[in-house]
């Protein structure tokens, strides 16, 4: 650790200020479908390879093992199983807000039923002790929603 003049142990803060970088960005066709699903009808949907069968949430256009191109869309969930998680316990910023994320704050991959991929977000537990692989969860929606990934508040152990 590094010594001040002082001969004091010394921790330093760096800030980026009170920047400001303002961005927009295109969704798609497939994010554009996803998220006014979620926006105006409170559903999950994904895409489905018509080769291989394997659901993706989120959608994606083009099946990875297969290379076809997917164009049915399917709904899934909104409950799933956790297939992973942390418990965050130091702050990082969101990159939606600019803000830091309140911690303690918890990371989740679930598989939503009907998919075959796992769609990342935050449980509403924190407690580790109370959460395990494997367990049920329900996705929570927002009241004001707004066409973002953001439109589920977070899921709910069930």
């Amino acid at each position: 650790m590094a010594q001040a003049s002082s001969g004091k142990a010394e921790l330093l803060k760096i800030s980026s200020g009170e920047a400001e970088m303002r961005y927009d960005w295109h969704c798609g066709a497939y994010w554009s479908r996803f998220f006014l699903g979620l926006r105006d009808d409170k559903k999950i949907y994904g895409t489905k390879c018509t080769s291989c069968g394997t659901v993706y949430v989120p959608p994606r256009e083009v099946c990875g093992p297969c290379f076809a191109k997917m164009e049915e869309w399917v709904e899934v969930g909104p409950e799933g199983v956790i297939e992973m998680f942390t418990v965050v316990r130091h702050a990082y910023t969101n990159p939606s807000t600019g803000q830091l994320i309140k911690v303690p704050c918890t990371d989740v991959y679930v598989k939503l039923d009907g998919a075959d991929t796992t769609l990342m977000h935050w449980l509403d537990e924190t407690d580790e002790k109370k959460i395990a692989i494997g367990m049920r969860v329900k996705a929570v929606f927002r009241e004001r929603r707004t066409g973002t990934i953001h439109d589920i508040e977070h899921f709910e152990l069930i």
